[in-house]
Parts: C-alpha cells; sequence; structure tokens
C-alpha cells in the first residue's frame, strides 16, 4: 500500500516549472501598478522554489478527490541548513498557520512553507518532518526539533474532505518537486479544491521589482486563494462581481449563507529585513487584499507569512555575522510592491481557474475571462 501512494504521489507531482498555458491576468489586459519580475511569481526571488502535488480522483461513492499540497521552499535545497528572518501576521484568525509561535517568538523561518486544506494539516506536518530527517543531518543533540508551517484553506464543497486524501508522502513529493521557474496557478497543489469570490480559484503568484535607496530588490507572493463574496469583487477598480450573476451558497440547517472561505500568502523578498520588518510586510497583504473587495469575514481564515532570503550567516545564528537591513524610514517601496503584487497574484489565480465539478457533483465555473474583459473596456481600465 505504502509504495502505491508513493507511486501515486509522484505521478500527480506539478513542478514549479509546469506553468499554467493559458494566459495570465495581465496578459488579457488587466492593469496593475509596478513592475514585475521576469517570471512575475515568487520564484522571481533567488532561490525561492515551489512545489506541487495535485490529486484529483472520482470515487465510486459520489465523492471526489479535488486537492493537494503546495510547498514554498525559501533557499530551494540549501532550506534543510540555513534558516531565513520571518515575521507573520493574520487579518482574521478563522483559520491555522502551524509553526507560527516560534516564528514570532525567534524571528525565524526554519525550513519550508506548507500549504494544504483544512482537514490535512496535520498529515502535512508529519510529511514535512519526515521528509526533513530522510535529508539526514540532525542537530547537535543527535536529533530533530522541528514546528514545520503548515497553512490551510477549506477545500469540502469540490474535495471528500473528511476522507483524508492527503497523506504524509505527498508532503515529501511535494518538496522533492520544488523548483525556480515559472509556477502552475490555478487548480493546482493546495489550490486544487479552492473557490474565491465564488469562481474556481487556487494558487496564484506575482513579483515586484522595487527601488530602496538606490538599491533594487524583489517581492514575491504567492496565495492559496479561497475566499470573498462575488457581489463584493472588484478587479483594477471596477465593480465586476455586481455584474456577474450566479453566486455560490451554502446551505445551512437555520438557512443560507455565502461562502466566505480564507486565503494564505506568502510572501518572499532579497532585501535585508529584520524579523519585525518582515512582520510590517506580511500586514501589507490585506492592503492588497482589500483591493479586490474583500472585508476579511468573520468565517475567514487569512494568514500571511513573509521571509526574506538576505542576512544568510545571521540567520544561521553564526556569533560573527554582520547583520544588514533596510532602515524603516525606507520600507515604503517594498510595502508598494507587497500589495501590488498581493493584488495581482490573487487575480492571477482567478483568471487561471476553470470550470470544476467535483464532491457529490458540486460544480464551480470559472470568471468569464470575455465578460470580465468587456466590463473592465466599459470603464476604460483594461488594457488594449
Amino acid at each position: 500500500m505504502r509504495r502505491y501512494i508513493l507511486f501515486f504521489a509522484a505521478i500527480c507531482a506539478v513542478p514549479a516549472f509546469a506553468a499554467d498555458p493559458a494566459p495570465r491576468a495581465r496578459e488579457i489586459g488587466i492593469p496593475f501598478d509596478g513592475t514585475p519580475g521576469p517570471l512575475n511569481a515568487i520564484t522571481d526571488v533567488g532561490g525561492v522554489t515551489v512545489g506541487q502535488v495535485t490529486l484529483i480522483r472520482d470515487l465510486p461513492d459520489g465523492h471526489a478527490v479535488r486537492t493537494g499540497v503546495t510547498a514554498v521552499v525559501p533557499r530551494g535545497p540549501d532550506s534543510k541548513d540555513a534558516n531565513v528572518y520571518a515575521g507573520y501576521s493574520p487579518l482574521n484568525g478563522n483559520g491555522e498557520m502551524t509553526g507560527t509561535i516560534w516564528v514570532e517568538e525567534g524571528g525565524l523561518l526554519e525550513g519550508p512553507v506548507m500549504i494544504t486544506n483544512t482537514h490535512s494539516i496535520g498529515a502535512v506536518h508529519e510529511g514535512t518532518i519526515r521528509w526533513r530527517v530522510a535529508q539526514g543531518g540532525a542537530d547537535y543533540s543527535g536529533y530533530f526539533w522541528s514546528a514545520p508551517i503548515v497553512a490551510e484553506t477549506w477545500d469540502g464543497y469540490l474535495n471528500d474532505i473528511n476522507g483524508f486524501h492527503v497523506r504524509p508522502e505527498h508532503a515529501g513529493a511535494a518538496l522533492d518537486a520544488a523548483r525556480g521557474g515559472p509556477v502552475a496557478e490555478g487548480s493546482v497543489g493546495g489550490g486544487t479544491g479552492m473557490i474565491c469570490f465564488e469562481f474556481k480559484c487556487g494558487i496564484g503568484t506575482s513579483s515586484r521589482i522595487v527601488t530602496v535607496d538606490d538599491a533594487t530588490y524583489t517581492v514575491g507572493v504567492l496565495v492559496q486563494s479561497n475566499f470573498g463574496i462575488r457581489s463584493d469583487l472588484r478587479i483594477a477598480g471596477v465593480p465586476v462581481g455586481v455584474h456577474m450573476p450566479g453566486n455560490l451558497v451554502w446551505s445551512r440547517a437555520d438557512g443560507e449563507e455565502h461562502m466566505q472561505g480564507s486565503i494564505i500568502a506568502v510572501v518572499a523578498t532579497d532585501a535585508p529585513l529584520l524579523p519585525h520588518q518582515l512582520k510590517r510586510i506580511a500586514r501589507r497583504v490585506t492592503l492588497g487584499i482589500g483591493r479586490l473587495g474583500d472585508v476579511g469575514y468573520n468565517g475567514s481564515g487569512d494568514i500571511f507569512i513573509a521571509f526574506s532570503t538576505a542576512n544568510r550567516d545571521a540567520a544561521m545564528g553564526k556569533p560573527d555575522a554582520v547583520i544588514r537591513s533596510v532602515p524603516n524610514d525606507s520600507l515604503d517601496p517594498l510595502f508598494a510592491g507587497t500589495v501590488d503584487a498581493t493584488e495581482e497574484a490573487i487575480v492571477n489565480a482567478l483568471v487561471a481557474g476553470r470550470d470544476m465539478t467535483g464532491d457529490l457533483g458540486h460544480t464551480v465555473k470559472g470568471i468569464d475571462i470575455d465578460q470580465l474583459r468587456e466590463l473592465l473596456r466599459q470603464s476604460g481600465r483594461l488594457a488594449e
């Protein structure tokens, strides 16, 4: 059985370089502020790699598997030996990101950031530790101490979430698949069964090149988008959601309510920032989400983590390391880059979403690209 699971994980792995061939948001004429990096992805930050495992399977009882795992690895293969400074910030806490107590206390991210569905946090947590142990090189005590960062959003409308189809081996497969280069978006990895603004959505990414005191840095954002009410949706400042009927609702015993969902965001930069500054960067994700019209509803789990690949020796605890840092008074371009890249990453996830039928026959439509373009054109916001 173990051999079968490992084989299934391997054939479902979506490496970071297997980019979605569909056009991305700015390619269909959606305007955004700022200058993107060459890939317009989190992997524009040197050393950052992304790996994804996508699980899609129909079960004989009418249930369906539409889920997976996404891994963001701050220093690529070097991450098992080299930490990064980090900070995290929530918008609304109806969700989970494990390991953040130590990030808050110690200012360090020790390993990858893993993203999956709500009920698979335990499996991915175990699999991430098992993967690290398999890499060898235990700490000075001869044992491992590991508190992985594992984040989640809920995919139970399209995925048989209580079937526990994500196993520890899938976390390892996502980490083994991690590469630089273009990043697949939409219904892949942890984003396979996700919905945002009541359209099919999932993984999205973007980056910005910014200038700070005559130095050039990169900010990259990757999101797992699973949030928002359609009538709130704004793209390029245009309230497009009110013109796109067909909202999804969730039936409850006491009536119906709109799906609210959650979003996880990972921000990477090569700018030399300290943990308290990275916490400030993580908070700016909220402003990028706000540009899309979301208000952070009570049922939403919106949690963000930011890390810097600079100051390698200092993050490793070397006593003679020299620590560099951008002054607080010079952070504004990095704040702006984070907001701009977050906004575009979410729209990239929306544009990459495709119609999907999943658990118990539930179907979620992707956003109508032609209708979206026409609404932007009518408002004078389409970049022809």
